[in-house]
């Protein structure tokens, strides 16, 4: 539907195509989606609860772990849901006022999560380059700053993004060749002068990707520097077994970040921009728990007695 302004044709709804046009692939796409968006929640869900429930965990980094849980649930309950729905009731339509906002939310949690590996990786920096002064540096209040931090800062990136594109009129076409409101497709897809604001998406972007991987880059080479001093073997791979799993997870992250967002988005196929999104919509937020956590003793404890507690059933009498 258009809405006409004067001599001017405005959209008031988009069509998103999602991940495939064909009809039989469809049904695949909703079990294996739904599959994963419950894994996802399931498996983030349990961190969460197993870290709010036992005290030993009331620690800095499974504060931030927490966190992060949290943003990786919210981030793929901005995208997936929506497409679930779309399969199922066959409508691939979304109010412009929808889009808008899916595209607000989608940002905030793609910028937490970007900030947060950062946070996290600092954190390990202190614990392992500076055990003695650790409980000094991490102090609660510090703690609750950088956890604070991460959720202002995404906003405000969102918010940016938002006022620049609410001010542009859409009035050619309003078919979005993606499962969710993407902010470079959108931009790609407007009618007005959109030069301000691709220039806002590279600096912002640059300096959303930049700061947080500088201080993980920091950081890992302090840890790297100090692991090789440790005498024992045991002590060596334990150190670089943890390093090893969140490196994973950044190289991931930030690849496809950068492969879909940091470059115009005229230079990739729409299917290298589907595929990134998924990667770090969906793949990253349902992997998270198992590398961070679900490989974890503290986790695996922590696990275990929230399962012997029988929290999920009711009280047998």
């Amino acid at each position: 539907r258009n809405m006409h302004q004067g001599n001017q044709t405005t959209i008031s709804e988009f069509i998103l195509l999602g991940l495939s046009k064909h009809a039989e692939q469809q049904k695949v796409l909703f079990v294996l989606f739904l599959g994963m968006y419950l894994v996802t929640m399931v498996g983030n869900g349990l961190i969460i609860l197993a870290i709010s429930l036992d005290s030993y965990l009331h620690t800095p980094m499974y504060l931030f772990l927490a966190n992060l849980s949290f943003a990786d649930m919210s981030s793929i309950s901005t995208s997936v849901p929506k497409m679930l729905m779309d399969i199922h009731t066959k409508s691939q339509s979304i109010s412009y006022e929808s889009c808008i906002t899916q595209m607000y939310f989608s940002i905030v949690f793609i910028v937490i999560d970007n900030i947060l590996l950062g946070v996290m990786a600092y954190d390990r920096f202190v614990a392992i380059c500076h055990p003695l002064n650790y409980v000094t540096i991490m102090k609660p209040r510090i703690c609750v700053l950088l956890s604070v931090i991460p959720w202002i800062l995404s906003n405000i990136v969102a918010l940016t993004h938002t006022l620049l594109l609410i001010q542009l009129i859409f009035c050619d076409s309003n078919i979005l060749p993606h499962f969710f409101c993407d902010l470079a497709l959108l931009l790609k897809l407007s009618c007005s002068d959109t030069v301000v604001n691709e220039l806002v998406l590279f600096v912002v972007g640059l300096s959303v990707i930049t700061f947080p991987f500088a201080l993980i880059l920091f950081s890992y080479i302090h840890i790297i520097s100090a692991v090789l001093r440790i005498s024992t073997t045991e002590g060596k791979w334990k150190a670089f077994s943890t390093c090893g799993s969140h490196l994973t997870v950044v190289l991931l992250f930030y690849g496809t970040i950068v492969g879909v967002y940091f470059f115009p988005s005229s230079t990739h196929p729409d299917n290298t921009d589907k595929i990134g999104a998924v990667l770090f919509t969906v793949v990253t937020p349902m992997i998270n728990p198992f590398i961070y956590s679900l490989r974890n003793k503290d986790m695996k404890c922590a696990l275990r007695k929230l399962v012997n507690r029988k929290i999920f059933l009711p009280l047998m009498p």
